[in-house]
């Protein structure tokens, strides 16, 4: 379906939503740490997302097998938590998470480098997670999807960065996938025209080396080609009438 402009109450709901989501982030991102199992941060996402009233919204979406997404180094998204991936020093970890709250739902993703980190990639985070911002300062009534996707698309280039082609931002609300997408690069000016009151998860992923990606023989997780560390960010926001009010932002 085509995100719609959300009533009052869907709103109100969006937003116990995405900061709950925030809150389920912040607490398995404590748990990133040389020696931990991929797999504890989604059993801590899943136990934290239930215990604050909310369920979370990847476990079972088209077979997805855990609550949270983690993505490690080369692996861009809809990585696999295992109890045998165990993280090491200098690891870039991705955690992509959705919940489900009042039958809304929102979507967030960050990235963390676990322990001691290298220049290189405290410089890869920065660059993307300062395109998601790029993004979102692009929104108000009526914008177009082409502007949001080159302003992101402009920072990461400006940054040398790859941007991945092949997985895009959507809409997001009534369902974990909603028309339009989002993309990463564009012109500005072009594509669908977004009103205020719509929702929508802008997620850049930028790669260190090319921008093709894989898909693995597990059938989830997303890798670069060419085996180069990748940085995925994501929020879900709400378009105002001037601007836009992040959904999934922790609390000051």
């Amino acid at each position: 379906m085509y995100t719609k402009v959300k009533t009052k109450d869907e709103i109100v709901a969006m937003r116990t939503s995405g900061s709950i989501l925030a809150q389920v982030l912040a607490e398995a991102k404590k748990h990133i740490a040389p020696g931990a199992p991929t797999q504890l941060l989604s059993d801590v996402a899943d136990k934290e997302v239930r215990a604050l009233g909310a369920t979370p919204a990847f476990r079972g979406y088209q077979g997805f097998p855990e609550s949270l997404c983690v993505s490690v180094n080369d692996e861009v998204v809809h990585g696999i938590p295992r109890s045998n991936t165990i993280l090491e020093e200098g690891d870039i970890v991705s955690m992509d998470f959705g919940v489900t709250y009042q039958g809304m739902i929102t979507d967030s993703a960050i990235s963390v480098i676990v322990g001691a980190a290298d220049p290189k990639d405290e410089a890869l985070l920065e660059a993307t997670q300062k395109s998601l911002h790029k993004g979102i300062a692009q929104l108000k009534d009526k914008v177009r999807v082409g502007d949001i996707a080159h302003a992101i698309q402009n920072e990461l280039d400006k940054a040398g960065y790859g941007i991945v082609r092949e997985l895009v931002g959507h809409g997001v609300g009534h369902h974990v996938h909603e028309e339009p997408n989002i993309p990463n690069y564009g012109k500005a000016g072009t594509g669908p025209t977004l009103e205020a009151g719509m929702t929508i998860a802008i997620e850049p992923m930028a790669t260190i080396g090319d921008y093709r990606v894989m898909i693995d023989s597990d059938g989830w997780t997303v890798r670069t080609r060419d085996g180069s560390r990748s940085a995925h960010f994501e929020h879900t926001v709400l378009i105002t009438k001037n601007g836009a009010e992040i959904l999934t932002q922790a609390s000051a």
